[in-house]
């Protein structure tokens, strides 16, 4: 029998998928004049678990997807690109086509095996994506419906098709990357920055890899809170574009060095660091801080592609140095505060709709090679937000916009 038989075709109409259940979302019952008492299906397809818009949204049979092979820092080592089959999404899934994926530095830790020592390769690498709808389960079919834009913050969104648990995916009016870049990066400044940072009005905040994918959304948010921003990058570009967000003092550490215009400019130290690179930057970032000042340590990305993916730190008298000035040091694990993600991604959607959050995005037009465009050019992705040439959140085009050939 075919597999077409076996699923539910939907048919469209005014744009909304309709199945043939006796009717989709936005389905009406009067369309005959009748106005029976309940709903019944046409004909029984209870065995059916999901619907998938074959005609519509022309799946393929196949499609490719990263898979971590082997545990190593080194991305290009550890994955690999493998063709297989389109997966069917379950009843309370959507079946997902990639249209953008977001580069993370923590990539790299995934693809190591640091964040689960109990996962063993293969599995699948990428955290989030953002796409249409192409297939779902009928339980999921009460809130989507083919068609409808996603994002999504999950493992195994380096690939052309990707099935997520419907609660776990974001409805957003456009397939637009931007909206790409708040469901880590720009989460992790925002929730970071409300529990960990205690900002007040009129404090000093100093935010390191200013002009990442995340750092660009620390400053807004210190900003916002009425603080002097100080904004580490490495090219007069990149301070030309942290003083379009509001940065008060960008400092390039490639012509100036880094501690020693902390110390001539901000003798009394800064309330809070938002720091993600470790290593010497973490230890200049202890030494600056005021009295009862707020260190959040995001990450360390400079020791992610070493075999230990700690950065060399000179920390042994770090207890003394907090202790003098009453300060504390703490860790953000983006994992670890899903009770604040909903409200935190509802609020910088407003802001970014109505033009108070800007979200940059690097496309790779400057890379060698160019645009990041196929899920193959990850690895070169991932190497470019490496050499810290980005500006903004790298994303990858997986593929153009769909062109539906239904007839329907």
């Amino acid at each position: 029998m075919s597999s077409l038989l076996l699923r539910p075709r939907l048919l469209t109409r005014g744009g909304r998928a309709l199945s043939l259940l006796g009717g989709g979302r936005g389905a009406s019952d009067s369309l005959s004049g009748v106005h029976p008492v309940a709903r019944r299906s046409i004909i029984d397809l209870s065995y059916s678990a999901h619907f998938m818009d074959f005609a519509g949204s022309s799946i393929p049979s196949s499609m490719s997807k990263l898979v971590v092979t082997k545990l190593s820092p080194d991305f290009r080592e550890a994955v690999c690109v493998q063709s297989v089959a389109v997966p069917t999404p379950g009843d309370a899934e959507l079946l997902v086509r990639n249209r953008f994926v977001g580069i993370n530095a923590s990539d790299i830790n995934y693809s190591a095996g640091r964040y689960d020592p109990s996962l063993k390769p293969p599995f699948d690498a990428g955290f989030e994506g953002i796409g249409e709808v192409v297939g779902l389960g009928l339980s999921a079919s009460s809130r989507y419906t083919v068609g409808d834009n996603v994002a999504y913050f999950r493992s195994g969104a380096f690939a052309e098709y990707t099935v997520v648990p419907a609660k776990e995916c974001v409805p957003v009016p456009a397939v637009k990357p931007e909206f790409l870049t708040l469901l880590v990066s720009g989460a992790t400044a925002y929730i970071a920055m409300k529990r960990l940072g205690d900002l007040a009005e009129g404090e000093t905040v100093l935010v390191t890899a200013a002009a990442g994918g995340t750092g660009q959304f620390a400053v807004q948010f210190a900003k916002q809170a009425g603080c002097h921003v100080i904004g580490t990058c490495s090219s007069n570009e990149k301070a030309g574009f942290l003083k379009s967000l509001g940065c008060n003092r960008p400092i390039n550490y490639t012509t100036e060095d880094l501690a020693k215009t902390l110390r001539k400019e901000y003798p009394k130290g800064v309330n809070v660091v938002y720091e993600s690179v470790g290593g010497s930057v973490l230890e200049v970032a202890v030494n600056t801080l005021a009295n009862k000042g707020r260190l959040i340590v995001i990450g360390f990305i400079s020791g992610y592609q070493t075999p230990s993916g700690i950065p060399q730190f000179r920390g042994g008298t770090l207890p003394v140095k907090l202790l003098q000035k009453s300060a504390s040091m703490r860790g953000f694990f983006l994992p670890h505060f899903y009770s604040d993600y909903r409200e935190a991604l509802s609020s910088m959607m407003q802001m970014f709709a109505t033009g108070k959050l800007v979200c940059e995005v690097d496309y790779g037009d400057q890379a060698e090679g160019g645009r990041f465009v196929g899920l193959e050019s990850v690895f070169r992705a991932m190497d470019y937000m490496y050499s810290g040439k980005n500006l903004g959140k790298v994303v990858v085009e997986v593929a153009p916009p769909a062109v539906s050939n239904s007839k329907l």
